[in-house]
């Protein structure tokens, strides 16, 4: 499929995750990615997880940038990302075992912060810690990464090579979790010993991509930021304190690679063509039915990264409309709408309704969250199969009456590219 002149060069094309996470964003820039230089990961670490599928391979990408499959691609993992090193190797490992060579074209920021196996475990106790009010993290060591380096005692990539220095401030570290979270199992020595190995290793990926992607921008090349996670987890605009630990919206963008607002051209945002969570925290389409259980299973919701199966409900406009507001999208990629085929009725959920009052936007008091309740329209559903579609005038009637009352709800923004199934050439383009 080609994007045409879809990706303006002189300016950084952005794909966002527009709900809580596992919207498909990597097909969407698995298809961008075929025509552009620089694809990118701003923040995030291996706790995010884009499956794609090429000529029936499936590619499962966690820290490294999807965009990297296409053969003519520089992937770029920016400074607010998070590096589990011996993760990264071994997820460059599966990939080149199914054929994908990133060699010479895959960068890593020397200002990311570096995730070690201590913090994985750290990550575990502070979920036991909280109890009854876990989140539901990957236990990744992504959170405990980000307390480090908010409280300024983290250890970044290029610490790893000033190895004197990095084994001082590692075993400092250590010492001071243990005296946070009491003796826990971790062989030191052994940990420094493989790192002494990971740095010589890691060295000819490393470069200060701040100055690169800047260069990227300057030369004209076809740019492309591949965001992870999605709004509702950003840790300032999402489900606080069921949220991942980095800003997931725009603003982790500019932050994370060091682009200026003014570089930002098109923001695509990412929406299924109905709802999941994977985790803790509150959801307020979710079906605990039979429907729930259609949607998971005629979906195949199970994380890429956790493998646990993900909760479903109804499109959530509310949060579709707070999402725009902070992002505000150019566009919208609808998902999984073939996921929808067999429903005689689909329902979106239009507004909260609390103390009998209509919220004019998503509430950050999760108390009040739980006594709202959803007002819904049901549209009829269309019940033939979608997966051969390819243009927008062969879906059914209601397949694109729904589509459009989406749009009319998001006040405009247009539906410009359509899932209709897995595979790479399943993509309805709008123009």
């Amino acid at each position: 499929m080609s994007t045409g002149n879809l990706l303006p060069s002189g300016k950084v094309t952005v794909v966002l995750g527009a709900q809580w996470g596992d919207e498909g964003k990597g097909k969407l820039v698995d298809i961008l990615s075929q025509e552009i230089d620089v694809c990118c990961r701003c923040q995030g670490g291996n706790n995010a997880g884009h499956t794609i599928v090429v000529n029936n391979v499936k590619y499962d990408f966690h820290l490294l940038p999807s965009g990297i499959i296409n053969d003519k691609c520089v992937g770029v993992i920016g400074n607010g990302v998070v590096v589990h090193v011996p993760s990264f190797f071994e997820e460059l490992a599966n990939l080149e075992k199914k054929g994908l060579d990133a060699t010479g074209r895959l960068f890593i920021s020397e200002r990311a912060h570096l995730v070690f196996d201590y913090h994985q475990i750290v990550d575990g106790l502070k979920e036991v810690e909280l109890g009854r009010g876990s989140i539901g993290t990957t236990k990744k060591g992504i959170g405990p990464t980000y307390s480090s380096k908010a409280s300024r005692s983290g250890i970044r990539v290029h610490d790893l090579f000033h190895f004197e220095q990095f084994e001082v401030k590692f075993r400092t570290v250590v010492a001071n979790r243990k005296k946070r979270y009491g003796e826990f199992e971790y062989d030191v020595e052994k940990e420094l010993a493989r790192y002494k190995e990971l740095a010589t290793k890691l060295m000819p990926y490393v470069r200060n991509t701040i100055q690169y992607v800047h260069n990227s921008i300057k030369e004209n090349k076809r740019v492309l930021v591949e965001g992870a996670n999605a709004l509702m987890l950003d840790l300032d605009f999402g489900t606080y304190p069921f949220v991942t630990s980095s800003n997931t919206t725009i603003g982790g963008v500019c932050t994370g690679l060091g682009i200026p607002p003014s570089k930002v051209g098109k923001v695509l945002g990412v929406v299924k063509a109905y709802t999941t969570r994977v985790g803790g925290g509150p959801f307020p389409t979710e079906q605990l039915n039979e429907i729930g259980e259609h949607l998971q299973s005629v979906g195949f919701e199970v994380g890429t990264t956790t493998g646990r199966k993900r909760r479903c409900g109804w499109l959530d406009m509310v949060v579709m409309r707070y999402s725009h507001v902070i992002n505000d999208y150019t566009s919208i990629n609808l998902t999984k709408l073939d996921v929808l085929d067999q429903l005689k009725e689909i329902k979106i959920g239009v507004n909260y309704i609390y103390e009998g009052k209509k919220l004019d936007s998503f509430p950050a008091d999760l108390t009040v969250l739980e006594k709202c309740t959803v007002e819904y329209e049901t549209l009829p559903g269309w019940q033939q199969d979608i997966s051969k579609c390819r243009t927008y005038e062969e879906l059914p009637e209601n397949a694109r009456k729904y589509i459009e009352r989406v749009e009319q709800l998001l006040d405009g923004v247009k539906v410009e590219w359509i899932g209709v199934g897995p595979s790479r050439d399943a993509m309805i383009h709008r123009p």
